[in-house]
């Protein structure tokens, strides 16, 4: 369960004592919108921020273990050749050709029929498509957290690049929505892990974000909006 600071900073930005809380992401790629419609919104960023050991582990991984693998490589390449083995015909046997799973081919396939990745609705111009264009404008950090008022619908973030969703106390909101414009719909009981929801505005627009943070807020969250 969210901290007790999670909530003291969720009741000082409400005035009044959050119905339901929790913390999640986009949980797929945000889709590359027109260069027009990202240069009228700001040219934001549309990806989430690195912690700063991914880019250690990258410098590590390219000026020490590539130059390991060459070395190796160049080893082989030197060393005594193998015999070339033959199948039954005497003839040389041919490379296994790597073959797509399943999968991977549905996986392909869903995404030339949905170029909105999942994400949303596929209109940029609408407030599910702006929104996102200023997703990760207002923190590169992944997690947002979604707070139902009783007569409102906020989304808050921390600017830190990483935050402890249990504990982080610095977050403010960046997006508000009364309930004549939002409607949060989503299913309680969905498997833990792949449980979603959407947030659906009054211009027909929607957006469903995921990987909700603390089983108890999440199963909370869930149960309130599928009442």
């Amino acid at each position: 369960m969210a901290k007790r600071a999670v909530h003291r900073r969720a009741r000082k930005i409400l005035g009044e004592e959050p119905v339901a809380l929790v913390w999640c992401e986009i949980h797929r790629p945000i889709p590359a919108p027109p260069k027009e419609v990202h240069r009228a919104a700001g040219k934001g960023r549309l990806k989430p921020g690195h912690h700063w050991l991914l880019y250690v582990g990258a410098v590590v991984f390219f000026f020490v273990v590539v130059p390991m693998m060459l070395i190796d490589k160049l080893g082989a390449r030197l060393g005594p050749r193998p015999r070339r083995t033959h199948g039954s015909q005497g003839q040389p046997q041919a490379p296994r050709t790597t073959r797509r799973s399943a999968s991977d081919r549905e996986r392909a396939r869903d995404g030339r029929q949905d170029p909105a990745n999942g994400v949303f609705d596929g209109d940029w111009h609408k407030t599910a498509g702006q929104l996102l264009l200023r997703w990760y404008g207002h923190s590169p950090n992944p997690k947002r957290l979604v707070v139902l008022a009783r007569d409102r619908v906020c989304i808050a973030t921390s600017p830190r690049r990483r935050l402890s969703p249990t504990k982080a106390d610095d977050f403010r909101t960046f997006a508000e929505f009364p309930l004549d414009q939002v409607r949060v719909e989503g299913e309680a009981g969905q498997p833990r892990g792949f449980a979603t929801f959407r947030l659906c505005f009054a211009d027909g627009s929607w957006l469903e974000v995921g990987r909700l943070a603390e089983p108890d807020d999440a199963d909370h969250f869930l149960r309130t909006v599928g009442d």
